[in-house]
């Protein structure tokens, strides 16, 4: 069955402007709706391409001279991104804002007033102005785009109370509009269709699947043990120091605990910055730049920072602080893994942060239903902080049933989290020291000896939850991992408790006959005690590796997939230099999937280069002959 007409216009636009053959998963639905004239609520997970949902129905309406597409955003860093990527393609696009002097406002709006702008970003704040309406009647508007469109609700975790006005914007021009975000529960949803005054909106909401990203929860109460852990999280990322790969954000509820954490980690040897709304504007940007640009690899900050930044490989997100609802939570924690490698979020959660917590929403003056649901919004992260449930299931049922069951397609299991591999924390949100269970008896001498026994036949370092649960007789499946069914003291000490077992293993832990070994989780081991490897056939990778042959080929050809090889750190260094001249961001000259494409393709031709997903003509255009020069000095000799 062929697509519609204006589909099919739309692939075209997103070829040819955008570098992508196919849509994903909801933005055609989303396209579709704007073009047809109909109202949408488009709710997708960060990272799935929600700008490309109103910047591609805006290009194929102007180019039919339907006018100019309004984006309403509520950050003005977040309008300049969003500009500087679109004039990167040879869209036009200009924006509206506080920060502009006056010449320059006056000639976005003669721009605007022309109809020579295919896209118009401005502010909440602008857009309920009487002015702006004025000025709106005077040009034909194709589309009104309400991105973030979470922040109209007094439930969300962001209002804005400016974005309660823009449902005036339909009495001022007769186009649709459509909303879009990535956090919303059902209560949000509601009140976004309603506040807009959206008319029978088309639905497009495809899931907070982000089978990439790995959660954990660490009852952790002191400042000093969350930064040890946090440290370790970094070195496990591989993300310190210059020659590190990807990037870090550090979450933090308050201002004084930003720069504190900023300052341990700094004087660990980690490359970290902070910013915070209470630094000078210089500051802020300076932070974000050198954050951006890699000088920095971890950036401690409060939720100033982040809404719309588009980075492809921040691999690990740590909430130092517990922050004050699941969506906050998910949002921030949803920057990591955009360009859909692994990463890591990290909550620590303990008593001292839900007071925290409390006491911002009590700074302001709020209704007492607000309160209420403010509140209501700590039990949900608590909830989510101490219950014994995969915590990729936890999040999906949150937004999708309102704390049911896990609805029909979404996991019940995800495998990657702390609960799924059995080395959760057992959270108690009573904990008043850095051990995640409650006070309990420590086991006798003679069952401190069988936890040793048994830790000593294991071939390789275990969880201590996991340890517990087999040395009880657990039936998990996480235990078949590293021998634990298989060693004789299996089921030996059902008599006592997880918790009894688990402060047994950390007075063990604490007198020196245990220790912990590996960064990934917290796990426990022999001291001084090799870990051995499995046995592989001569010639295998782990043999290569052993006798000092290097990596694996294997692991060659995966970490040729993942970072590429001469071509693509030679692009890499060319378009930090054009971004420096352009006064650009990195990812705006090319991201990295385009790199690792043209280094796996070694294209020779501008026509081969249009192959190259994500790149497009205009860039093409720009750049196309200095990386077919690039490809030509670093292409690696073909064999016959």
């Amino acid at each position: 069955m062929s697509e519609p007409t204006s589909l099919s216009e739309a692939r075209g636009v997103l070829s040819e402007v955008f570098g992508f053959a196919n849509f994903r998963l909801g933005q055609g639905e989303a396209i579709e709706a704007a073009l047809s004239g109909r109202d949408a609520v488009v709710l997708l997970p960060t990272g799935s391409g929600k700008s490309i949902c109103y910047q591609v129905p805006a290009l194929v309406a102007s180019r039919r001279g339907a006018g100019t597409t309004i984006v309403v955003s509520p950050l003005i860093a977040l309008m300049q991104d969003q500009i500087g990527a679109l004039c990167a393609r040879g869209v036009a696009a200009a924006a509206l804002h506080s920060n502009q002097d006056d010449e320059v406002q006056r000639d976005v709006v003669v721009q605007f007033l022309r109809g020579e702008l295919e896209l118009l970003y401005v502010s909440p704040e602008r857009a309920a102005k009487t002015s702006f309406r004025r000025m709106m009647k005077r040009t034909p508007i194709a589309l009104v785009a309400i991105d973030e469109a979470h922040c109209v609700s007094q439930w969300g975790h962001d209002f804005r109370p400016d974005y309660m006005l823009l449902a005036e914007l339909r009495d001022v021009v007769d186009a649709p509009m459509i909303a879009l975000t990535a956090t919303a529960t059902s209560i949000v949803m509601k009140e976004i269709e309603t506040r807009l005054g959206l008319s029978s909106p088309r639905v497009v909401c495809t899931g907070f699947d982000r089978p990439n990203l790995a959660f954990a929860v660490r009852a952790i109460r002191t400042e000093a043990r969350r930064v040890e852990v946090t440290l370790a999280e970094v070195d496990r990322a591989g993300i310190r120091g210059r020659a590190g790969r990807g990037r870090a954000i550090v979450y933090c509820s308050t201002r004084k605990a930003t720069e504190r954490v900023a300052k341990s980690l700094r004087s660990s040897g980690v490359l970290a910055g902070h910013y915070h709304a209470g630094r000078t504007k210089l500051a802020r940007e300076r932070a974000q730049a050198a954050f951006e640009q890699g000088r920095t690899r971890v950036l401690v900050a409060t939720n100033a920072f982040g809404m719309g930044i588009d980075l492809p490989d921040i691999r690990l997100i740590v909430h130092f602080q517990t922050p004050g609802s699941v969506e906050a939570y998910y949002q921030e924690a949803g920057r990591a893994g955009r360009d859909g490698d692994p990463a890591r979020c990290l909550m620590f959660f303990g008593r001292a942060d839900m007071a925290t917590q409390r006491r911002l929403s009590q700074s302001g003056t709020t209704g007492g239903v607000l309160q209420k649901r403010r509140e209501d919004a700590l039990g949900e992260i608590e909830r989510y902080a101490t219950q014994s449930r995969c915590r990729h299931a936890a999040l999906v049922s949150h937004f999708s049933e309102e704390g049911g069951e896990s609805p029909a397609g979404s996991p019940a299991a995800c495998g990657r989290c702390d609960v799924c591999l059995g080395e959760d924390e057992q959270v108690d949100s009573g904990a008043q020291g850095d051990s995640s269970v409650p006070s309990a008896p420590l086991p006798p001498e003679d069952a401190m000896e069988v936890i040793v026994r048994a830790v000593g036949r294991l071939t390789r370092p275990v969880g201590r939850r996991n340890l517990a649960q087999a040395l009880r007789g657990g039936k998990a499946k996480t235990l078949s991992r590293g021998g634990l069914l298989a060693m004789p003291e299996y089921g030996t000490l059902s008599e006592y408790s997880v918790d009894a077992l688990l402060q047994g293993i950390d007075e063990l832990l604490r007198i020196g006959r245990l220790d912990r070994s590996g960064r990934k989780y917290p796990t426990v081991w022999i001291p001084g005690k090799p870990v051995r490897t499995k046995s592989r056939p001569p010639g295998s990778s782990a043999e290569g590796v052993a006798r000092g042959g290097g990596p694996s080929l294997r692991t060659a050809r995966t970490n040729s997939r993942r970072y590429g090889g001469d071509i693509a750190r030679a692009l890499d260094n060319y378009r930090k230099r054009r971004a420096r001249a352009l006064g650009w961001k990195t990812y705006m000259v090319f991201q990295k999937n385009v790199m690792l494409s043209i280094d796996r393709d070694e294209p020779d031709s501008l026509e081969a280069l249009a192959e190259i997903r994500g790149l497009g003509p205009a860039k093409i255009e720009r750049f196309g002959e200095d990386i077919l020069d690039i490809v030509r000095t670093y292409r690696r000799p073909h064999r016959d």
